[in-house]
């Protein structure tokens, strides 16, 4: 799998480009801004690409400037939008875009190489990703009723973990329940949301917004 990293931060650009390059995958740009990434994903569009979401010339949003861009011209490629602090209004911009092959990972995650693999390998699959850190800090806000209020603790739970970006069988595994049980929970999700039309991805990423808005 092709992938390409942009990260104004020398030593940060060139240990995740070693990371990867150690996880099986092939890096074929390093760069340290948000132009540099679109002209070489112009030229060669990788399965992925890393961003992070300040760079070079504001270091404000140019990660998620490129992440838009990417979207729009390379709607193939998946984007993984790398932040050093929470925040989570910039995550669920990106998820309320209508994103598929997007994700928002805190850059402490990079650490963890499985994790971070994984995320690339969903992101590039067409998945969506959100930082369990994210997910944690929009659902811990203040707000009024709304149809989450309908969910048993453990569809929450459920939804919980689908809001991260998990399949059904990684749900399985995290919390301990059989195929056949998640299929229900996650069913019983989508009629207490009203959401009874449409693919089933759709309908998980309909879910994951009204969960992390709250």
């Amino acid at each position: 799998m092709r992938v390409m990293v942009a990260d104004d931060a020398a030593l940060f650009r060139a240990g995740v480009a070693r990371l990867l390059t150690d996880a099986g995958f092939e890096v074929a740009a390093a760069v340290p801004d948000a132009q540099a990434l679109l002209a070489a994903v112009a030229a060669d569009p990788p399965d992925a690409v890393l961003v992070d979401i300040r760079m070079p010339p504001t270091h404000t949003t140019e990660g998620l400037d490129a992440a838009a861009t990417l979207r729009e011209r390379h709607p193939g490629v998946g984007v993984l939008v790398l932040s050093a602090h929470v925040e989570p209004h910039y995550a669920l911009a990106l998820i309320e875009s209508g994103a598929s092959g997007a994700g928002y990972l805190l850059k402490e995650r990079v650490a963890d190489v499985d994790e971070l693999a994984d995320a690339v390998r969903r992101v590039a699959a067409g998945g969506l990703v959100v930082d369990p850190s994210v997910v944690a800090a929009l659902v811990g806000r203040a707000r009024a009723h709304s149809p989450l209020d309908e969910l048993s603790a453990r569809e929450r739970e459920v939804l919980a973990v689908m809001a991260e970006g998990r399949s059904n069988q990684a749900i399985c595994h995290r919390l301990y329940l059989s195929p056949k049980t998640v299929e229900a929970y996650v069913r019983s999700v989508f009629t207490k949301l009203g959401l009874h039309q449409g693919p089933d991805d759709n309908r998980r990423v309909l879910a994951v917004l009204t969960f992390l808005r709250g």
